[in-house]
């Protein structure tokens, strides 16, 4: 058998070393660890290693901190203990966890009010220029939301108690200014009012029909807008989206992106119209075939300039023949139909929902006020839709209304 003799200078130094190593730990570990380790001396056990680690918070106590509706649970759950039984320690955490809220909300305001947009803050904004309308089987809601400025506007004409021309319904989108969709507001309804009562009294002998009608209208008040603006050299332009409601029959011109879809008998999305967009091949093609290009800044636009291939005014554009004023127009059987409700609305409200999910809310919402109008308008801002948002909401099973004729739009 082999000894290893070790010199008594070592010896020495190796039982300094460890009655250094155990001052060292009596000063630094905790009172319960060193408990811990002298009941397992008496025992007769090895004593357990403590390391920095086993002071550190164990992981369920991290995971938890790291779930927001944990903790706002165990605040619920702190609450209520400190409600029934009072005790001061529970009143002071939920203290602190009020004053951390109170705090975050300061926070949150804070910079909603140094989120300026054109000198207002969001909530200022949204609500600057606020319009809402409300006649028997319509409503409308429309804000200004994001944007510095309003060129949203609506028009609704209707006569249902003598019937002398289909119900109107216009919404008109403007952009690059409010002048081309505040011209297309107070001219096209009202003309279009006039020709229809005409040919409703001519109705059998007249080889028009409410299409030819709509198409010859829009693009009558187009050649308007060019000569009337192209003097003041003010490029504005707008979208025009119309719909005429007869007993029978539905009537759709559209011009640009403003967009129309209806709710059939079944709840099925039926889609009213199809936006004018650059990228789409027929009007790429168009555009090629008149010199011009589309390029992408943000969203594919018309030179550069214009995110939607059609409107009326942009008397530039017009003058190169890259953007043109034709409207589609779509005719639909309301016998075979039998819809619920239709929505025409502005790009705002495209921009945040599909027609299937636009359908489907406002379906869940027709008995409010604004038949989901307003909900369906605010939800659009709420998912961060930067645009002008207006939404008119037509009832077909709601009974026409009892008045006579009547008149609004903004």
């Amino acid at each position: 058998m082999l000894c290893k003799i070790i010199p008594d200078d070592v010896m020495e130094w190796r039982c300094v070393c460890r009655n250094r190593r155990a001052r060292v730990d009596a000063e630094t570990e905790p009172k319960r660890i060193r408990e811990e380790k002298r009941g397992h001396r008496r025992k007769g056990r090895t004593p357990p290693s403590h390391s920095v680690d086993s002071r550190l918070p164990p992981r369920w106590l991290s995971r938890l901190c790291s779930r927001p509706e944990t903790l706002f649970l165990l605040c619920i759950s702190l609450a209520l203990w400190s409600y029934f039984f009072h005790t001061d320690e529970v009143k002071t955490i939920v203290k602190s966890s009020r004053d951390a809220v109170k705090m975050v909300k300061g926070k949150v305001a804070e910079m909603m009010q140094n989120d300026r947009l054109g000198g207002l803050s969001i909530l200022d904004a949204e609500f600057s220029k606020t319009w809402e309308f409300k006649n028997n089987n319509v409503a409308v809601y429309s804000i200004q939301g994001r944007r510095d400025h309003m060129e949203d506007r609506f028009e609704v004409l209707t006569d249902i108690a003598n019937k002398s021309h289909p119900s109107i319904f216009g919404i008109f989108d403007g952009h690059g200014g409010e002048a081309a969709a505040d011209y297309v507001k107070a001219h096209l309804p009202d003309s279009l009012k006039q020709q229809l009562q005409a040919f409703e009294r001519e109705k059998r002998d007249s080889s028009l029909s409410y299409g030819s009608i709509l198409e010859q209208r829009i693009l009558s008040v187009d050649r308007e807008i060019l000569d009337k603006l192209s003097v003041k050299n003010d490029e504005a332009g707008t979208t025009c989206l119309v719909a005429l409601l007869s007993d029978r029959e539905l009537t759709v011109a559209n011009v640009g992106d403003s967009r129309g879809v209806l709710c059939d008998k079944d709840g099925n999305a039926v889609a009213l119209s199809h936006d004018h967009k650059p990228y789409q091949l027929k009007e790429r093609k168009r555009i090629k075939r008149a010199g011009g290009f589309i390029s992408f800044n943000g969203s594919w636009r018309v030179q550069g300039i214009l995110a939607m291939s059609r409107s009326l005014g942009d008397y530039p554009l017009k003058n190169l023949n890259v953007v043109i004023p034709d409207p589609d127009v779509m005719t639909f059987d309301l016998d075979k139909l039998q819809p619920e409700f239709m929505i025409l609305a502005s790009d705002g409200l495209w921009d945040a929902f599909s027609n299937e999910e636009a359908v489907r809310f406002v379906r869940e919402r027709l008995d409010e006020p604004h038949f989901g109008a307003k909900s369906i308008v605010l939800q659009s801002f709420y998912r961060g839709c930067p645009d002008n948002i207006t939404v008119m909401v037509v009832k077909f099973k709601s009974g026409a209304g009892r008045s006579g004729s009547s008149k609004t739009g903004q």
